[in-house]
């Protein structure tokens, strides 16, 4: 996906590549590292699960930010343009989280509150938390986060795709819908992280989220009307 983008905006390969694996490498250090801090409780006392990674423990904000610390420390000697590179990488990886999210499901992870509506899910006691043992069905928030996503990727691709569409817009879109996104499932999502100003951890992550994609798109919109303004 990111090469067929990169190819109808100007590109190359070796650039996508380039940043992409950056960008997997510490999305996958910063979403153990992100994990670990939430749930040092856990971890200071079982340290050798720290290691564990296959037990599951990655965070996607820490992967989100963790990626977006590869990815400058790779560009900063180099002639990249961080906008472009970003616009032609979201796509995929909003694609990726979807797809992603799907996994919860068969770990029986990551699941909302009961519920009686007729698409719940049946989650195993073995997996239930104990105050909801008696409860049988529950909101499948993985599954509505997957389609959210999904929904997100062709929206970015569609934007991509378009050469004079500006890359700093498409990145404000993937943060302002990622930031909803996850901050509305939080709502309903049975979760320990910490409480923070009366919001859950993830959802205050995702305010920031949120306003960081407003303030690009703002600045975008500045910098195009005083370009037009500008005398030739």
């Amino acid at each position: 996906m990111a090469i067929q983008v990169g190819r109808r905006r100007g590109i190359a390969i070796e650039e996508i590549l380039d940043v992409a694996t950056a960008a997997i490498i510490g999305g996958l250090i910063g979403a153990r590292l992100y994990e670990i801090g939430l749930e040092w409780s856990y971890y200071s006392t079982h340290l050798s699960e720290i290691i564990k990674v296959w037990n599951g423990g990655l965070a996607i904000h820490g992967a989100l930010i963790g990626g977006a610390i590869a990815v400058f420390i790779v560009i900063r000697n180099k002639t990249y343009n961080i906008w472009n590179i970003l616009a032609v990488l979201l796509p995929g990886v909003a694609l990726a989280q979807a797809i992603g999210r799907i996994g919860n499901w068969f770990n029986q992870e990551l699941f909302g509150l009961p519920t009686n509506l007729p698409w719940g899910i049946i989650i195993d006691q073995a997996h239930r938390p104990l105050q909801y043992m008696n409860n049988l069905y529950f909101h499948p928030t993985f599954l509505y986060e997957a389609k959210l996503l999904g929904l997100l990727a062709i929206i970015l691709y569609y934007f991509a795709r378009k050469k004079q569409f500006p890359c700093s817009y498409i990145v404000a879109i993937y943060l302002i819908g990622q930031g909803l996104i996850r901050f509305s499932l939080e709502f309903i999502k049975i979760d320990s992280t910490p409480i923070v100003a009366g919001l859950r951890w993830p959802q205050v992550v995702s305010l920031v989220f949120i306003f960081l994609g407003i303030y690009i798109a703002r600045q975008t919109f500045l910098r195009i009307k005083k370009s037009e303004r500008s005398p030739l």
